[in-house]
């Protein structure tokens, strides 16, 4: 008989957490009062107080864990600026600002613009077409994932790649519960993802098995619970607690997995990664 070497378990790589500069903004005016996305149900009473404790609990987690954490004043009138995510892109210290397609948010591109412009940023692009920001404009190492579906519009990518010099990889979205790239697809590390398979068009899950072989793939009661929309520096990965499933394959894959209770901001169809931006700067 031929001699067969006796399977083995790999053991998990050791991870390494890379200090980062975040960028949020306080709920202070936090509340669901109209419904851009299937999440948001204005008839149902939300907690402004509960909000903000949640998110300093966040805020508080990203500097216990040796984070530079910056703040934006919020505006009255734009209860969904807590969101900071959608705000802007910034990679290798420059900005490509936010497009949003409903009206409802269109004042916080400006807002986002001006903070930047303010604190010194000098390659800051105001977009021609409509983009939310990291919500669909993700970085994995040297490369950019571009969302698109159902907010941003695809001509986007391309002005991105031309700002940026960077390759954008296009996917389409075709779910409305996951209208962002950042509600079904979590980067973990420069070459690692999570994701949820059926939030995607089956030729973008072709491009995702191609791009990840061994990317970590969502069950659907994990993706429900906002479990992608997650924040990883290389080691520890900060998401919502009700996602059990992938914070256990997180755990087997050598990261620390830190569960978040965001479920008032929730309502508003955001959670970890909705309310963090990162700053990429040279």
């Amino acid at each position: 008989m031929p001699f067969t070497e006796p399977a083995t378990t790999l053991p998990a790589p050791s991870r390494v957490a890379t200090r980062r500069r975040l960028l949020m903004c306080r709920p202070q005016h936090y509340d669901v009062t109209y419904s851009i996305n299937p999440w948001m149900h204005p008839e149902h009473r939300t907690d402004t107080a509960l909000a903000l404790r949640q998110w300093e609990r966040l805020r508080d987690l990203y500097l216990d864990l040796g984070h530079l954490v910056e703040e934006i004043d919020p505006v009255g009138g734009l209860p969904d600026m807590v969101f900071a995510a959608n705000g802007a892109t910034v990679v290798d210290g420059k900005v490509y600002g936010a497009r949003f397609r409903h009206a409802q948010r269109t004042a916080e591109g400006p807002a986002y613009l001006d903070w930047f412009e303010r604190r010194g940023y000098r390659e800051v692009l105001w977009p021609e077409f409509i983009n939310e920001g990291e919500g669909d404009i993700l970085t994995v190492g040297r490369r950019l994932l571009a969302g698109t579906g159902f907010r941003t519009d695809p001509r986007s990518h391309a002005e991105a790649q031309e700002f940026f010099g960077l390759p954008v990889t296009s996917l389409t979205l075709v779910d409305p519960e996951f209208y962002h790239l950042d509600t079904a697809l979590a980067v973990l590390s420069d070459d690692e993802v999570m994701y949820y398979p059926a939030a995607f068009s089956e030729g973008s899950r072709s491009v995702l098995r191609t791009l990840f072989p061994r990317a970590i793939l969502a069950t659907a009661e994990d993706a429900a619970v906002f479990g992608l929309n997650a924040f990883s520096d290389g080691r520890h990965v900060l998401l919502p607690e009700a996602a059990t499933g992938l914070r256990a394959q997180l755990s087997a894959r050598g990261f620390e997995p830190i569960g978040v209770d965001l479920s008032e901001l929730l309502k508003a169809g955001g959670s970890v990664k909705c309310c963090t931006l990162e700053l990429r700067d040279r």
